[in-house]
């Protein structure tokens, strides 16, 4: 695979690279953050791609690693525009709609509803990014849809 290849399955990849990063992050800068380390450090590994068929996959599971790098990096810190936000805004105020109750899922179980809905991505590949059993892909995905039908 060359640069401009790369380049362009990168680009057309983009909008599920934030996505994926969004549903682990949450927050813009470190979602920005994770896709460009992400991207460099594919592109640095380009050579380890062992079939070009697979790079959406290859690149989604650099970019789950990176995501959770930086979330374990910030996890005991909590940034200026969260705290602002928990001290203006009444403890009442939630969006009913379908992507707050979807935030407001554990970590675990969003990035697999995120991976399979919004990206359209089959419970084998999710299983072989997050290197985890199919089963629990299943399962997860069940105790998803079931807290977003409590929830919605």
């Amino acid at each position: 695979m060359d640069r401009d290849d790369f380049a362009s399955r990168v680009v057309a990849a983009e909008p599920t690279l934030y996505r994926i990063s969004k549903s682990i992050l949450k927050n813009d800068s470190d979602c920005a953050d994770a896709v460009q380390e992400a991207i460099a450090a594919a592109y640095g590994k380009l050579p380890s791609l062992r079939e070009p068929g697979y790079f959406k996959t290859w690149l989604c599971r650099i970019l789950i690693h990176e995501c959770y790098r930086i979330y374990r990096a910030n996890r005991k810190t909590v940034s200026l525009e969260e705290y602002a936000h928990l001290e203006t805004a009444p403890p009442q105020s939630r969006d009913p709609g379908l992507y707050a109750a979807i935030m407001a899922l554990r970590e675990e179980l969003r990035l697999v509803i995120v991976l399979h809905y919004v990206e359209g991505f089959q419970v084998t590949e999710i299983a072989q990014m997050l290197k985890i059993p199919e089963g629990t892909v299943k399962s997860r995905l069940s105790r998803a849809r079931t807290a977003l039908r409590a929830a919605l």
